[in-house]
């Protein structure tokens, strides 16, 4: 684990900044190769116009979600911590939201097909989420709990997860959600070599991921834990997995309607 690859001057040139900024290129390349497949090469454009103000919608989506929701007690009492993202604290679900709610202004402007461009999307964000959490693995963030015993992982000296849990090894709770985030790519992508409804593969990605979130968020040991001893991770799974399923019944419904 090395929170800096090396430094020009005084400048770190950091990982967690690099393997973001990789999580993004390939999510752009990944959604352009399958507007390419699917004979979409209408939507590229809207991709590669889409895709920056999804990144900034997600960077402010992540950040507000980590702030509010996730660590209020911390930034409360740390303000000028707020805008540090380069010391960890991006929530993805919070990222997908910020990214959601300004794709939807954007299609709704440019009065394109929004499902359509959400299931191009679904396999590059979930493979950038995969990337993203060897970003929290290099960065020393969203660290698991103690293990009990002497298996886990012991992060270095410098990384929130130490100062917090001191020689304590952890659980990987990271790197195994960024195997799971994996297996889902592929299993998209596994998906598409059929016809759907449109929307079908983003809803199916939003719910197996936050499904898959809510049982690994139980090895967490960075997030204060709320009713029933859930994080707030563990929340905002559970809302996004129950609207995700009703959106795919009524989107195969509706699609099944039209068809008859």
């Amino acid at each position: 684990m090395h929170q800096y690859w090396f430094f020009i001057g005084d400048f770190p040139l950091r990982a967690y900044g690099t393997l973001f900024a990789l999580a993004f290129i390939l999510a752009v390349g990944v959604s352009l190769y399958f507007a390419n497949a699917e004979g979409k090469p209408h939507l590229k454009e809207a991709i590669l116009d889409l895709s920056p103000l999804l990144l900034l919608g997600g960077l402010v989506g992540a950040r507000f979600w980590q702030v509010f929701f996730f660590d209020w007690d911390f930034y409360r009492n740390n303000p000028r911590e707020i805008i540090a993202v380069w010391h960890g604290g991006l929530s993805i679900q919070g990222g997908v939201v910020g990214a959601l709610l300004v794709g939807v202004i954007y299609v709704w402007w440019k009065k394109l097909p929004f499902w359509e461009l959400a299931d191009l999307i679904a396999p590059g964000l979930i493979l950038a989420q995969a990337i993203g959490r060897d970003a929290n693995l290099m960065n020393g963030d969203a660290f698991g709990g103690p293990t009990g015993g002497d298996f886990g992982i012991l992060y270095p000296i410098g990384t929130i997860a130490r100062a917090k849990f001191g020689d304590q090894p952890l659980w990987p709770a990271e790197v195994w959600e960024g195997q799971f985030d994996v297996i889902l790519f592929a299993l998209l992508v596994i998906l598409k070599l059929r016809k759907w409804p449109a929307g079908s593969i983003f809803l199916i990605y939003a719910a197996l991921y936050n499904f898959g979130r809510f049982f690994l968020e139980q090895l967490r040991g960075d997030s204060p834990r709320f009713l029933f001893n859930w994080t707030a991770a563990q929340w905002s799974s559970m809302a996004a997995v129950f609207l995700a399923v009703i959106l795919l019944i009524w989107r195969i419904a509706r699609a099944r309607r039209q068809s008859e």
